[in-house]
């Protein structure tokens, strides 16, 4: 980032009061998606200052949540970016390290989610593949009872927040990111969903296994159509900035429930 000395650098207060200024409050339950990078600014602390300005703006009654995702210990048979020859899957199924919630990183999730997860009093829900990280009062409730199968549905922590009438910030990031709207995948009935194997490291009774369960064909090609369309018919998403980042603050059940609708509507027209 090249810095222009015109642009006064990000902080915990800036953050904190831009948070509160677009409708974060205190007490509130927040699943954050973040780039820090979007911002723009000099953010003294880098993201460890925005993991404390979030905190700042839901006070000690709020529960703060991120995605920590990692989809490396995933089965190689499907892997794209990059794939990987046949004849590497077999020791990659024998020998990728399992999932330890402590110590797995996170892949491609970003430095604000990697500070999060590290910090004391954390807790990371227990999916190899689709944990989420949550620290306040509802904090083990959310993360909590994690299903392994559909790991983004009925018994995932999306569907805690959503009985938790929880929010949605979406800090620099676009719809493409939203992860909730994979609970309206599983909500809705539409042409061509279907279910895959999947497979991961995790450990049973102690030992490292590889195990396997069938999950959702998830498709988020159509998040951002979704998002926009949410945005202009409901009017219910906040927009704010901090930075040069565009902030989006959405009620969590409101966007689930459209996307079902909306999902119900467009896929499978052609």
């Amino acid at each position: 980032m090249k810095i222009n000395e015109s642009s006064w650098p990000v902080t915990v207060s800036s953050l904190a009061s831009d948070l509160r200024r677009l409708g974060v409050a205190a007490g509130m339950t927040l699943l954050v998606h973040s780039s820090l990078k979007s911002l723009n600014r000099w953010v003294i602390g880098g993201p460890h200052a925005v993991v404390l300005a979030l905190e700042e703006a839901l006070g000690p009654g709020g529960t703060l949540v991120m995605p920590t995702h990692s989809s490396d210990l995933s089965d190689p048979a499907h892997w794209q970016n990059p794939p990987v020859p046949e004849s590497w899957w077999s020791p990659i199924r024998e020998e990728m390290p399992p999932f330890e919630p402590d110590l797995t990183p996170t892949r491609a999730m970003g430095a604000v989610v990697e500070c999060f997860r590290k910090q004391n009093g954390t807790l990371r829900s227990s999916h190899p593949q689709v944990s989420f990280a949550a620290r306040g009062p509802k904090a083990a409730f959310l993360t909590g009872d994690h299903s392994l199968p559909d790991g983004l549905g009925e018994r995932s922590p999306l569907a805690r927040l959503y009985e938790a009438e929880g929010w949605v910030l979406l800090l620099g990031v676009g719809h493409e990111n939203n992860t909730s709207l994979h609970l309206s995948e599983h909500r809705t009935v539409y042409p061509g969903k279907k279910k895959v194997a999947q497979g991961a490291p995790c450990l049973v009774g102690g030992k490292r296994e590889w195990v396997t369960y069938e999950d959702l064909a998830y498709d988020s090609d159509d998040f951002g159509a979704l998002g926009q369309a949410f945005e202009e018919e409901t009017g219910l998403v906040r927009r704010g900035t901090a930075g040069d980042a565009i902030l989006r603050l959405m009620p969590q059940r409101d966007l689930v429930d459209f996307g079902v609708g909306w999902m119900e509507r467009r896929r499978g027209q052609g």
